[in-house]
């Protein structure tokens, strides 16, 4: 199948082959057809998919034939949990709109505000944001929903984990009823289910996974080691291997600093990525990251979700997650287009049962090495480790504490999910 025959006008056709695509991915040959189609669709789709394209596409082409030259009202609203997605995802709408005459903006906490107003005030047709950002600007006056036509709900199972259905909800007050919507989501768990009864009309579900699948593409290895020896391991690895890029995952913000800081006493270039982490220290974190300047991105998981970081060799799990598939998105970042990739997890004892229920998600057992020097505790307890905030992230807050405050309350009602609020700051 070709682009050509999903129906997409030749603008479009023109800038996917100026980006050097021929081929459609899963996700989009089944995405884009309901889209154009004018229908609902409820999509799962991981991150290294393709799945921007899958909605953007369409939702450029639908736009276009009904353009909007005079005054340009907000038609399209795309919401994105974090800085980063919400980043990347305006790169590839104002990629694919090179040669259309249609209007984009992005908006996201954690920058001035001016600019981004200013630029919704001179008129736009896209506006992708973060639900943060997006209803202070609406609740100052300086943009107006009323007009959406097309509504993209990405990432809405990490919108959850991170508290913001409040705001989905008040964003979805915001628009006229009759829209058409798009959901997507890399679960379909009962929230999302519950979420998508809410928004969709008579959605079309489709899904997609990785071209290249967990177990084929990447090579995973556990590392069963003392935890108080982890850091000593993960620097021996990295400096023995001389690995060049390599992404690694701890559960809070205070251990990605605390470890990111070890990493570079010892000679090891590192730069940490959280929510803690001003927009213009993380832009510049990935930034050094990507053109090999940095070694070692040490990220969070809500800071790293849907950061595109083509190739990517090495993924370590410095701590495993306590949510099962927060694993398969985190080694999802390394062997995609074909590449081989390595994942790797400093296991301690207090981690046995995240490991238990991550085998069982992916539906193997994956091999164990215990290094020399670095072994387990054979005294360790197993006890699984208490998830929620450290001390030092409870005390660690941001401006929108009050929001926050909400937030996490109103998912303490609507999801089973454990608490991540340490990481989520958009």
């Amino acid at each position: 199948m070709s682009f050509q025959s999903l129906g997409l006008s030749e603008a479009l056709l023109k800038a996917v082959s100026k980006k050097g695509y021929t081929t459609p991915s899963p996700i989009q040959q089944k995405a884009i057809p309901p889209v154009l189609e004018g229908k609902d669709v409820l999509a799962s789709a991981q991150t290294g998919t393709g799945k921007t394209a899958g909605f953007t596409l369409p939702l450029l082409h639908l736009l276009s034939e009904n353009p909007k030259e005079k005054y340009r009202p907000i038609r399209a609203l795309i919401l994105t949990p974090t800085r980063e997605l919400a980043a990347q995802v305006y790169a590839n709408v104002k990629e694919y709109s090179e040669f259309l005459n249609l209007r984009s903006a992005v908006i996201f906490g954690g920058v001035n505000q001016k600019p981004q107003a200013s630029a919704i005030r001179q008129g736009i047709d896209i506006l992708v944001a973060t639900p943060g950002r997006l209803l202070d600007l609406q609740n100052q006056g300086l943009l107006s929903l009323k007009r959406v036509e097309i509504f993209v709900l990405d990432e809405a199972d990490r919108m959850l984990d991170m508290g913001f259905l409040r705001d989905i909800e008040k964003v979805i007050a915001m628009m006229p009823e009759k829209r058409q919507n798009l959901m997507f989501s890399a679960t379909f768990s009962k929230d999302i289910k519950k979420l998508a009864h809410g928004i969709l009309n008579y959605p079309i579900q489709v899904e997609a996974t990785p071209e290249n699948t967990t177990v084929e593409a990447i090579s995973q290895k556990v590392y069963r080691v003392a935890k108080a020896k982890k850091t000593d391991l993960i620097i021996k690895l990295i400096s023995e291997g001389n690995w060049k890029q390599v992404l690694v995952f701890t559960r809070t913000k205070h251990g990605a600093n605390r470890l990111c800081e070890k990493m570079v006493k010892s000679g090891i270039t590192a730069a940490a990525i959280h929510g803690n982490k001003s927009q213009g220290a993380r832009t510049k974190a990935l930034a050094g990251f990507k053109t090999a300047k940095i070694r070692v991105l040490v990220a969070t998981d809500i800071a790293a979700r849907g950061l595109d970081i083509p190739l990517l060799p090495h993924v370590i799990n410095f701590e495993l997650p306590n949510i099962s598939e927060d694993y398969v998105h985190r080694i999802g970042r390394t062997g995609r287009a074909g590449a081989s990739g390595e994942a790797l997890s400093l296991v301690s004892a207090d981690e046995t049962t995240f490991l238990k229920d991550i085998e069982k998600l992916i539906e193997m057992k994956l091999p164990v090495e215990v290094v020399e020097g670095f072994e387990p505790d054979p005294n360790a307890s197993t006890v699984p480790i208490k998830q929620g905030q450290g001390r030092q992230n409870r005390s660690r807050g941001n401006s929108n504490n009050s929001r926050n405050s909400n937030r996490n309350s109103n998912r303490n009602n609507k999801s089973r999910r454990p608490k991540r609020n340490s990481d989520r700051r958009n």
